[in-house]
């Protein structure tokens, strides 16, 4: 049985993965990416896994707007 989300995050909101954050952003996985290399959305590598904590992503956008 998987645990759920709030058993295996301690209380934390799950992280999302790359094509999580493209689909709610609307963009492209390779945009997503390339914002990752340039350093403008941070991300959390977990071994060869890259997730992306809702707090930055969040972050990420604000820091967007104009």
């Amino acid at each position: 049985m998987m645990p759920t989300p709030t058993q295996s995050n301690a209380g934390r909101p799950p992280m999302l993965i790359v094509k999580q954050v493209a689909d709610e952003l609307q963009h492209s996985e390779k945009s997503i990416r390339r914002w990752i290399d340039q350093g403008a959305l941070r991300v959390h590598r977990l071994g060869r896994s890259i997730r992306i904590a809702h707090d930055d992503l969040n972050a990420f956008v604000a820091a967007q707007r104009k």
